[in-house]
């Protein structure tokens, strides 16, 4: 049974980081640029469409309710 990932795990396979958070800050980089020049609404639907191209990647609803749960609890 697969749980849910909370630990950094950022990466491209095979590749290499000098440091450990690299992947994570080239994430974030690509996230923010995605959203760049978009109005609020234009993000927000970006937002709701990636939340489902990965929630259909992952596909075990046990993890994807723990990650709902987790993401709930700090709200």
């Amino acid at each position: 049974m697969q749980h849910l990932n909370t630990q950094p795990n950022f990466g491209t396979p095979g590749q290499r980081y000098v440091r450990a958070f690299t992947p994570g800050d080239d994430f974030y980089e690509a996230l923010i640029d995605t959203h760049r020049d978009l109005s609020d609404e234009q993000s927000q639907l970006v937002n709701a469409r990636l939340v489902l191209l990965l929630a259909n990647h992952v596909g075990d609803l046990r993890v994807l309710r723990e990650a709902l749960a987790a993401a709930r609890a700090g709200v």
